[in-house]
């Protein structure tokens, strides 16, 4: 499965809350805690972006908290670019550890000469845009040491350029109904601005 994706800072939170719910369905409230694997040595046959283990935790009520909730760990990988704006992303994953504990894949990942890169942490909420086919997935989160952030997702079977064309339309046209800019379009990956900001320090 394809990601085609925009991402772009918020400067007021609740208003572009406000603004997403109404005109689409919520979902959900969620955290999201990230961990990025790469390889030790530079030369390895992993996509650049390493393999990432997430444990989210999704919420089905207005807030991180409450209750009834769903915990999962997903370890993903993919192969990431940016195409005018609009990052496409090959990719896939797979769930792991019934009994909520993911030592047992890291542990292999170490074994495998993997290291963790970087960590991050996402708490927001979800909604669906289904105007047309298929639906736009809007999040807006938090993310620790960097600030709040509007992403936009569309899932596609394709990744050629007339697909990618028409999916950044549709993106930049969600985007202007959240009253975001498209001045804040932030084309680097989280990981990357982490990076940066630790090395800033």
């Amino acid at each position: 499965m394809v990601e085609i994706e925009l991402k772009a800072r918020v400067d007021d939170p609740q208003k572009t809350k406000a603004a997403i719910s109404s005109f689409a369905r919520y979902s959900k409230a969620f955290v999201k805690e990230d961990a990025y694997w790469r390889p030790r040595e530079q030369d390895s046959a992993l996509p650049a972006s390493g393999i990432r283990i997430r444990r989210e935790t999704e919420y089905t009520g207005r807030a991180a908290g409450d209750s009834p909730r769903v915990e999962r760990i997903v370890v993903t990988y993919k192969t990431k670019e940016v195409r005018d704006c609009i990052e496409v992303n090959n990719e896939r994953e797979f769930s792991i550890s019934e009994d909520g504990d993911e030592k047992p894949f890291e542990q292999l990942l170490a074994a495998f000469g993997l290291q963790i890169a970087v960590c991050k942490r996402k708490t927001g909420w979800a909604w669906l845009f289904e105007e047309a086919r298929p639906p736009v997935t809007i999040e807006l989160s938090e993310v620790a040491g960097l600030g709040w952030f509007v992403e936009l997702e569309i899932l596609s079977e394709c990744n050629d350029e007339k697909t990618i064309a028409a999916a950044r339309r549709r993106l930049l046209a969600c985007l202007d109904k959240t009253g975001v800019g498209q001045d804040n379009i932030e084309t680097r990956y989280y990981t990357d601005m982490l990076r940066e900001k630790a090395c800033a320090v």
